[in-house]
């Protein structure tokens, strides 16, 4: 029997830059359950062996292998490492971004809801990925990796950065506070927030505000793919629908760049 067809989103910018990249999808994994797909969830409680499956036909689809395809314990950081050569899976560094100008090594970031973002400077061979929720948005993991390419030799006027799928506005309720730490920082961040179904609860428009910051930063080309977590569930896991079902476990989409 033929493996199910892996079919991962793709950004047309990356695409025509020639860089090899996917924002995985649930279609085409052997997790069962709450997990059902493609879950790349290291630190998820699905079987192992079915995780490690998932992970290698990503890695296959991106012509590594299993072992070159790594992920970070994420812990909603700004902090973005270099990458010169591989670990192991149990060791895997505390960050929430890596850039490399090495071939053949892959970088996944793990999202349910949060930003997986992709970024390239096809011609300084440099890239990146960074997992950028809320909170690392809010404290610089984007510029920390911008940071990072340009240590390397990037431009940021020529790098391509493409947001994959994550939470959408419509589903993101926050409560007061949540949107009066944003203004705080900076009364333009109210721009970011619209009134929901609840008074006094409004929704936040986090791919919104990680284009603000790219923007702000200067990147050449910013792609937002605009695709929502919550809304698509035959495609996309989500840890905001697992909460408002009360499952026990959810999966984790990988998003990965390559040179």
């Amino acid at each position: 029997m033929d493996k199910p067809v892996l079919s991962p989103v793709l950004s047309p910018a990356l695409t025509a830059a020639g860089l090899r990249h996917a924002f995985f999808t649930r279609e085409g994994g052997v997790s069962t359950g709450v997990y059902a797909g493609l879950n790349g969830g290291i630190g998820s409680s699905d079987l192992p062996e079915h995780v490690a499956e998932n992970r290698a036909r990503m890695a296959g689809y991106l012509g590594v292998p299993a072992e070159n395809l790594l992920s970070l314990y994420q812990i909603h950081s700004p902090t973005a490492l270099t990458v010169t050569e591989t670990w192991d899976r149990a060791h895997r560094p505390q960050a929430d971004a890596m850039v490399t100008v090495k071939p053949g090594i892959a970088l996944g970031v793990g999202a349910a809801d949060c930003g997986p973002i992709l970024f390239a400077d096809a011609e300084a061979r440099v890239v990146g990925a960074a997992h950028s929720g809320w909170k690392g948005a809010f404290g610089g993991v984007l510029e920390s990796t911008i940071a990072a390419m340009e240590a390397q030799g990037a431009a940021r006027r020529r790098m391509i950065v493409a947001l994959g799928p994550m939470l959408s506005q419509a589903n993101y309720e926050v409560g007061p506070e949540f949107r009066a730490n944003f203004v705080a920082a900076d009364a333009a961040n109210a721009r970011f927030f619209r009134e929901g179904t609840r008074e006094g609860y409004p929704h936040f428009d986090l791919p919104g505000y990680i284009v603000s910051r790219l923007d702000r930063a200067g990147v050449g080309t910013i792609e937002n793919l605009a695709l929502c977590t919550y809304a698509d569930e035959k495609r996309f896991y989500s840890y905001r629908r697992k909460t408002h079902r009360n499952e026990p476990d959810y999966g984790r989409l990988i998003a990965a760049i390559r040179l």
